[in-house]
């Protein structure tokens, strides 16, 4: 589906029997724990010397030219955004097309036998936009920043239990944990975590986000509201990961990202050349872009939970395990992904994505099938009695379901929930669309005044769940109310656990749980893709499903 191997890993591997300490260094290479440490690194066969240099790249993308949302890693669940984070900073690991993990900013690392501490050689030389330079000093800044309480910063889960850290040199950094965490690594290389200039954080503060300063290939030229992101090479650059092309500054003069939110804008902008790129082609456009000798389609799975739709177990009536599967038996989510997407993604059958490790999709798959008539047996037997209108009433109470959005109609979820108003009131359930500003939609999610939520959330590992169902972690901003101590237990279980078989069976069975309580109703799985004219080269998607444009080259 991708130009890229997805990588699956096999949980049968003689990896998962590894228990001690690591120390790489030079070229060597070990794979133990699901987890590859590299040494010396090499880049793919095309030169940067062959690719036509300078120029600008025009990006339209479907996402917003937004200070709302904002450039800081730390503190941006906003999938669009995180696709530019990826150009302006850099992580300590990378995640390679198998899933495994290897060097980027940090050069080796080192993990204890009780796998609580990791020493990290970090890689010299590396500066920031703004001058300063990456050391063990700024790593540390970096993750304690993202546990300092004062700050509400979404990215903090992705370190887990972080204690503390110590620096051992300038470019050895001792990170310590409470207890095991395995995920670690991992999450190390997502855009979440990625290394931020504490120089510009002390001297931006609250607008740090609409003033972002990394390590990365681009640095960040300007924002026009509602409009346009620009960003430029980074002419310092010589630290890229082993994926990329070459190891030299970006080819590219300039990236410019266009807000085009409408989808037939977005292919006409591509079409006419006024963008030579272009993101989340609409599924009327797919197979016509493809037969066109003009452009090319890169397409990969992003690694995340499923877009799923939730109802609010902590109000009744969602608090009925029974209600709750009236609710999915009334839907036929096959029709829904058929209709929306025309064929081009796949309908979801579990939490996680197909392509994460840990995922029960190809398990779940098949695993329940719609019945609209069983819903309404459901639905009469726990007296809920249709009304005059049709809605279904108890208690001199009408059964309707208000779903709360704040993002619009991004990735066609609000078709998708039109087409879920549709079946379900065929089964006398009433759907309502709440579509609220950032500030009420966080008002309201943390005062419990909704009945249903959708979304997804780009992560590189499983844990993802763990941040999601245990309430002592998650959010007071999602939409997910769900307290059940058996799958919290599981999901604890498998932060801690090294072996891969065991730990990919805890994250399994906590997803086949999840759907036999219809904890969440999982929808569609995104095909991230992305469009260029033939003219340009080197734009590659990486392994978490987001675009890179280091390599990126446009020809005369």
């Amino acid at each position: 589906m991708t130009n890229e191997d997805d990588g699956e890993i096999d949980d049968e591997s003689p990896r998962s029997t590894a228990r001690r300490a690591l120390i790489v260094s030079g070229a060597g290479v070990a794979a133990l724990g699901g987890l590859a440490y590299w040494g010396l690194r090499g880049h793919g066969a095309k030169s940067a010397a062959a690719a036509q240099k300078g120029g600008e790249l025009v990006v339209a993308f479907d996402g917003t030219s937004s200070s709302r949302f904002g450039f800081d890693p730390h503190n941006s669940g906003f999938a669009p955004h995180n696709r530019i984070i990826r150009s302006i900073y850099d992580n300590l690991t990378v995640l390679l097309p198998d899933q495994t993990i290897g060097p980027w900013l940090a050069q080796s690392w080192e993990i204890s036998p009780d796998r609580t501490r990791y020493d990290f050689t970090l890689r010299p030389g590396v500066r920031f936009h703004d001058g300063t330079a990456f050391d063990a000093a700024a790593v540390k800044a970096n993750f304690d920043r993202l546990v300092d309480k004062s700050n509400t910063l979404y990215s903090r889960q992705s370190l887990g239990p972080y204690a503390s850290s110590q620096v051992l040199a300038p470019n050895r950094l001792r990170v310590i944990l409470s207890e095991p965490y395995e995920p670690l690594l991992r999450n190390l290389s997502m855009t979440k975590l990625a290394i931020v200039s504490p120089a510009a954080v002390k001297k931006y503060g609250k607008v740090f986000a609409q003033n972002p300063v990394g390590t990365g290939p681009f640095r960040f030229a300007g924002l026009t509201q509602g409009t346009e992101i620009g960003l430029e090479r980074n002419p310092d650059y010589q630290w890229s990961p082993s994926t990329a092309a070459h190891n030299g500054p970006a080819l590219l003069d300039r990236l410019t990202f266009k807000n085009v939110p409408e989808e037939a804008t977005r292919v006409a902008v591509l079409q006419s050349g006024q963008a030579l790129a272009a993101d989340l082609i609409p599924p009327q456009n797919i197979l016509a872009l493809k037969a066109d000798p003009n452009f090319q389609l890169l397409e990969k799975e992003l690694l995340e939970t499923n877009y799923s739709l939730g109802l609010n177990v902590a109000k009744a009536p969602w608090d009925d395990e029974d209600i709750r599967l009236a609710v999915r038996l009334s839907l036929d989510i096959d029709e829904i992904v058929k209709v929306i997407y025309l064929g081009t993604l796949p309908r979801a059958w579990s939490p996680l994505s197909p392509s994460m490790f840990g995922s029960a999709e190809k398990e779940l798959t098949g695993s329940w099938k719609s019945d609209p008539v069983r819903a309404r047996e459901i639905l009469t037997q726990k007296g809920w009695i249709p009304g005059p209108d049709g809605v279904r009433v108890k208690d001199g109470k009408r059964l309707t379901i208000s779903f709360i959005d704040t993002q619009g109609n991004r990735e066609k979820r609000l078709d998708v929930v039109q087409l879920v108003r549709r079946q379900l009131a065929a089964s006398g359930i009433d759907l309502n669309i709440d579509s609220e500003p950032g500030g009420s939609y966080a008002a309201k999610i943390t005062a419990n005044d909704f009945d249903m939520a959708g979304g997804a959330s780009f992560h590189a590992d499983p844990d993802i769940l763990r941040t999601a169902y245990t309430p002592s972690v998650r959010s007071a901003l999602t939409g997910n109310k769900v307290v059940d101590p058996e799958i919290i237990a599981w999901l604890a279980a498998g932060a801690r656990e090294a072996d891969l078989t065991r730990r990919a069976e805890f994250y399994r069975k906590a997803q086949r749980k999840i759907i036999a309580k219809t904890y969440a109703i999982p929808i569609y799985i995104l095909i991230y893709n992305f469009a260029v004219s033939r003219r340009v080269h080197g734009v590659t998607i990486d392994a978490h499903g987001f675009p890179e444009f280091h390599g990126a080259s446009i020809s005369s």
